[in-house]
Formats: structure tokens, sequence, C-alpha cells
């Protein structure tokens, strides 16, 4: 099996989050014969967030690719980021790592495809509804993209950053994003919506959402299993 690698800190609930998952699961597929190697390289999150906030994205790719080369240099075969905020800076890790990341939109984008969905929703920080990176796979998939209108953006990005981050999950928050996905549901049409924080899991799921979910860590951390498990080495399979 492969040695998981995993640049953490962004947040601390999201990496505790992966770290948990990728033990438990692998544990339970090999039927209690294995457990995964793991490294996390942690970062200092207000220091990623500042350069996020700041858009130096040059600092942030810099910052990035020294953990996650870091992780490349102790053993790690398969590596990835533990947050979708900071695949904002994926194609330029792609010239500062010494070998590919697992991308969290592109395995979104790949279940999507599966599931046949045609109109998505996507939820998540505020960058990361406004910005691009996480619409990309899906728009060139020909997967419409909707976002929560500019009062809900900022309600969800709010909780976002005040509760969930913190590990605060309550239910007075849940009924808010549930009626901003009956409102994408009925005038958007949304099939689907994207938990496009690595947080959001905390909150949302397949059984509490009004449409399919589509949990961007679940996804992931599947594909993440996929290839520690999987021979030859994903290196060779992904340049």
């Amino acid at each position: 099996m492969k040695k998981i690698g995993l640049v953490g800190g962004t947040g601390p609930e999201s990496t505790a989050m992966y770290y948990k998952a990728l033990n438990t699961e692998i544990d339970r597929l090999t039927n209690g014969r294995s457990m995964p190697d793991i490294a996390i390289e942690s970062v200092n999150f207000r220091r990623a967030w500042d350069y996020v906030v700041k858009k130096q994205y040059d600092l942030l790719a810099d910052y990035l690719a020294e953990k996650a080369n870091a992780l490349i240099a102790g053993g790690a075969e398969v590596v990835s980021l533990t947050a979708v905020t900071m695949h904002v800076v994926s194609e330029e890790l792609k010239e500062k790592v010494t070998a590919p990341l697992v991308s969290i939109p592109k395995a979104v984008c790949d279940e999507a495809i599966s599931l046949g969905l045609r109109k998505v929703g996507l939820l998540g920080t505020a960058f990361t509804m406004e910005q691009e990176y996480m619409k990309q796979d899906l728009k060139a998939a020909g997967i419409q993209v909707f976002v929560p209108n500019e009062q809900e953006r900022e309600l969800v990005a709010r909780r976002i950053f005040e509760e969930l981050e913190n590990g605060i999950v309550k239910e007075e928050t849940l009924r808010e994003f549930q009626t901003i996905m009956d409102r994408m549901k009925e005038q958007d049409g949304i099939e689907g919506v994207i938990l496009g924080c690595t947080e959001l899991p905390l909150l949302l799921n397949s059984e509490n959402c009004p449409v399919h979910c589509l949990d961007a860590v679940q996804i992931h951390i599947r594909k993440l299993i996929g290839l520690a498990m999987s021979e030859p080495s994903v290196y060779g399979e992904s340049k």
C-alpha cells in the first residue's frame, strides 16, 4: 500500500476528518489486516488564509508546494491538499510540486458525471463560490453550476468561518442551509449540491440535503484510498 501524504491545517477539523476516515475505511476494506501509513504537513491556517484574502497566490503556491514536496521527500506517493479553497493555486502547484496532487475538483467532477447530473449547486467559502477553480472541470463536462445569491453566499461563508471551522454545529444553521438549497432546487433546477468546503460535511449529508449530496470530502477520500491501494505507482499513472 502506498504512503498517503496530506497537506493539512486548512482547517484542522477537516484534517482530522481525513485522518480518521482514511484509517477507518482502509481498515474495513482490508478486513482489519491493514491501516495506511499517513504523513501530515500542517500549515499555519491564518497565514494561508491571509494569502487567499490578499490574493497573494504566488506566496500561497510557494507555501503549499513546500509542504507537499516535504511529504514526497518523506516517501508519500499519494499526495493531496485537504481544503477546497487552496485549490485556487492548483495550476501553479503543478509547476512547483515534484509529483501530481490528487485534485478535489476533478474527483467531484468525475462523481457528478457518473451520476448523470446536469445542474448542480455549489456551497463553500465565499471565495470558492465566486471563483472558477471548483467549476472549471464541471463546465468543461457540460454541467451547469449554480451558486447562492449574494446575501446567501455571505451567510454560508460566515457560518463556515465562524462555526464549522471551529467545530461548532448548530441545528438553526442546518435549517438556513436547507432553505437555501430548497430555493436553488426550485428556481435553478439543481439536481445535486456540492459541499465545496471540507467542513460542510460536519453539518450536511445525504440524509438532510433536499437534493443529491456531493460530499467533496468523501468523494476525495474514496479517490485517495483507491490510489493508495492500487498498483503501479500513482506517479507513473498520473504524469
